[in-house]
């Protein structure tokens, strides 16, 4: 590790620069390797279509896969249609090995089927482009998308034109121009503008390579170079003689560098050790940072993603500070996942995301010279009086974001118009009232004058995290956040849990009205029916009642409940995995008789007629001594449920645990499917 003067990042953010043929949602450049988990089903592509009842013509790409820890999988696709690129297509199917359960559109667009023959040439699309970007174009160009709207999917031009802002701001502008009636229906820019300056994160360590390169071998091999004054070219990777890297100065070269290593190095860690995520693409590749030291760009290419940071003012600034840093990598995870759209209650929603990460990484990074805080880019005095960029426990002190969420937010700029969901950050993970964080006075209020206790930043974050990878997609709004970020939640920490009722307080404190999504006293626990001593036997109440491996009790479609919605679905998961689920019951001394009983339902992709690869076991747990009543294996396979019953006579006059256990060895699934549990004394 190298020890290094560091400064700040400064903070403009492009995705890709390829053209509007070939831009979709972010995927791998040519030379990065793809994760196994998104090979795998990008094999299955053509059957999930089929399954999903898809039209003729529509074809899937995975773009990224999300696996807990059940082997349930969060699988995001984009569409072409007859070859088109179909933006804002994008779906996400909930699997667990070959069964397919909730499916989530964006803007609900099943079909995406449009006629592919435009009343408008391209020219006219290429001018109405032009004309939409209000500055001098140096490159205009443009292909036919299938573009959806919130209403329908209609056949557009997608127009990119390059150029350069009167601010001196860089634009990737994507306009969208509809191929009957030239409209512009949206547009896009890849370069989210902003502004940084000065050097603020003191001595540090960064990860080199040899004798000595900027190179992190532990870090997928992160590794940054000099552009030398130039704005194009990959630039020569940093050396040094003694692996002390720059001055901390302006006038020193390397400082630049230092910025964009530290920065790039920071947010993997952030992403890996808390969220177990591999880079932008999670398949353990780096980041390519290039400076340019002119006008203190950085372009970072992670994974294939594109990131250009500057302020774009044609001055000298060396970067900026480790939130800064964070929100602009995180704009790389976002499109990587959800692909919020950068215009709407979307572009809000894009913002924020970046300002949640960006302050996690900040206080990940437990830097001394930059302690954490919820104040966004507070170290690089962009006002020229001290202020920061955003405040999350009050996003309307920067005179311009708004703290409450309301129907004409997503007409605001999305640097304004993420303030409710900062703010619902802030509230989640602190609460209301006044406190110190990392030095600063903080002072919230919900919007609804309740009183919010917060459940902690990590618990926030986390729940973000999966709320971005696994429920939103480039269309979605607030509403579709608080429901998305309530069920992580709930599967995260349970129903009832005082996390998922945080999230929600949190939700209701910025104005955001309540959907289907709930936490807790939604349904009251299962009770015992007739003389059942389990409570909750059904499952239908979810997991209560019951303790052991997140995930198994489920509602997913993929194998039927034998009654109701839910039920316990042991393994299923293709590789070598244990779950187990079990509830504590007293027998009466009094019974002469105790049984249990339950159904079963046994599938497997096993082949073999005579060896045991995966089982299920019932068992008994009498303190320290586990008695295994009944064993079922991949040879019980069955078309329909069965009802097994065990005599447990035996431990009348204790609390026993039941315990359903299921074992799986490395590959091809069994599914062991358990509903309708019963344990009765008479």
């Amino acid at each position: 590790m190298a020890i290094v003067a560091a400064a700040g990042l400064a903070t403009t953010f492009t995705a890709s620069n390829a053209g509007a043929a070939d831009r979709t949602a972010p995927l791998p450049a040519s030379g990065f390797n793809q994760p196994a988990a998104v090979q795998a089903e990008q094999a299955l592509t053509a059957q999930t279509a089929a399954a999903l009842g898809l039209g003729t013509g529509e074809q899937l790409k995975v773009r990224d896969v999300i696996k807990d820890s059940d082997g349930t999988e969060y699988v995001r696709y984009d569409r072409t249609f007859n070859g088109l690129k179909v933006v804002g297509g994008d779906l996400i199917v909930k699997r667990k090995g070959e069964s397919i359960g909730q499916v989530t559109y964006n803007r609900g667009a099943k079909s995406v089927a449009v006629a592919t023959k435009p009343t408008l040439s391209q020219s006219a699309a290429l001018t109405k482009g032009a004309q939409a970007a209000k500055f001098k174009a140096t490159g205009n160009k443009g292909a036919l998308v299938v573009f959806v709207t919130p209403a329908k999917p209609v056949l557009a031009y997608e127009v990119v034109t390059t150029g350069v802002k009167p601010d001196q701001t860089p634009s990737v502008l994507h306009s969208f121009v509809d191929a009957k009636s030239g409209a512009v229906l949206a547009q896009d820019d890849e370069v989210k503008t902003g502004t940084g300056n000065s050097m603020y994160s003191g001595t540090v360590s960064i990860g080199t390579s040899g004798s000595y390169t900027m190179t992190d071998p532990t870090r997928g091999g992160n590794y940054t170079t000099d552009l030398n004054g130039s704005t194009s070219g990959n630039g020569t990777t940093f050396t040094d003689a003694d692996d002390t890297w720059g001055t901390g100065a302006a006038s020193n070269r390397q400082t630049a560098g230092v910025d964009a290593h530290y920065g790039a190095q920071l947010t993997w860690d952030y992403y890996k050790n808390v969220h177990g995520r591999n880079g932008i693409f999670n398949n353990g590749q780096g980041a390519r940072s290039r400076t340019h030291y002119g006008n203190a760009y950085v372009n970072a290419f992670w994974d294939g993603t594109q990131m250009t940071y500057g302020d774009g003012s044609g001055n000298t600034h060396p970067l900026t500070a480790i939130d800064v840093a964070g929100h602009e990598m995180s704009h790389g995870v976002t499109e990587a996942t959800a692909n919020l759209d950068y215009s709407g209650d979307a572009g809000g929603l894009n913002e924020a995301t970046s300002d949640i990460f960006g302050t996690a990484v900040e206080f990940s990074a437990n830097n001394s010279s930059d302690p954490g805080d919820y104040l966004i880019g507070e170290k690089i005095n962009i006002n020229g009086n001290g202020t920061p960029l955003r405040y999350m426990d009050k996003p309307s002190k920067d005179g311009r974001s708004v703290d409450c969420w309301s129907t004409s937010t997503g007409g605001l700029d999305p640097h304004y118009s993420s303030g409710p969901l900062n703010h619902w950050f802030y509230l989640a993970s602190e609460g209301t009232g006044s406190k110190v964080i990392g030095g600063v006075t903080h002072s919230s209020t919900a919007c609804n004058g309740a009183t919010i206790t917060g459940i902690g930043r990590d618990v926030a974050a986390k729940v973000w995290y999966r709320t971005l990878s696994t429920k939103l997609s480039s269309g979605s709004t607030y509403k579709d956040a608080r429901e998305g970020a309530i069920n992580s939640a709930k599967e995260l920490y349970g129903a009832d849990s005082a996390q998922c009722k945080g999230i929600e307080a949190a939700f209701n404190g910025i104005s955001v009205p309540a959907g289907a999504a709930a936490c807790g006293g939604g349904t009251d626990p299962e009770p015992p029916t007739g003389d059942n001593l389990l409570q909750n036997p059904g499952f239908e109440s979810g997991a209560v009642n019951w303790t052991g491996t997140s995930g198994p009790i489920t509602n997913n479609t993929g194998r039927p409940a034998r009654t109701g919605t839910w039920k316990l679905w042991l393994q299923g998961n293709g590789r070598a995995t244990t779950e187990n689920v079990g509830q504590s019951v007293a027998i009466p001394a009094s019974a002469t008789a105790a049984t249990l009983s339950f159904w079963i339902r046994i599938d497997t992709a096993e082949t073999t007629a005579s060896t045991v690869y995966d089982t299920a076991k019932v068992q008994i747990v009498d303190g320290s001594t586990t008695t295994t009543l009944a064993t079922y294996s991949n040879l019980n396979k069955n078309t329909s449920y069965v009802q097994k019953t065990l005599n447990v006579t035996q431990y009348k006059g204790k609390t026993v645990t039941v315990k359903f256990v299921g074992q799986e060895d490395s590959s091809l699934q069994t599914s062991f499917v358990i509903d309708d549990t019963s344990l009765t004394a008479s």
